[in-house]
């Protein structure tokens, strides 16, 4: 029996995708920033080491706790990361 598959969607799109890495005071962190016209100009930040991914525009980044929740991050790494995203984001 063949099953019919429902999609709420199937797109296809060229994005943007920039790979970098960088050492932190505590650790070092090798990311993938994909940057998409989907979620609201947000990019996709997926962390390769740690295997954790996250949705993130500028609110995010001001959002406290934001990062550290994401990635498992303590304070002080979050930062880090977030002071790197400003930049980019």
């Amino acid at each position: 029996m063949t099953e019919e598959r429902f999609f709420l969607y199937d797109d296809t799109e060229d994005t943007k995708t920039r790979y970098v890495s960088f050492l932190g005071e505590n650790q070092r962190f090798d990311l993938a920033i994909i940057q998409t016209s989907r979620y609201y100009g947000k990019s996709i930040v997926l962390d390769i080491q740690g295997s954790k991914f996250a949705i993130i525009g500028q609110d995010d980044l001001d959002e406290e706790g934001y990062l550290e929740y994401a990635y498992n991050l303590s304070e002080e790494d979050a930062e880090e990361l977030r002071s790197f995203l400003r930049q980019l984001i």
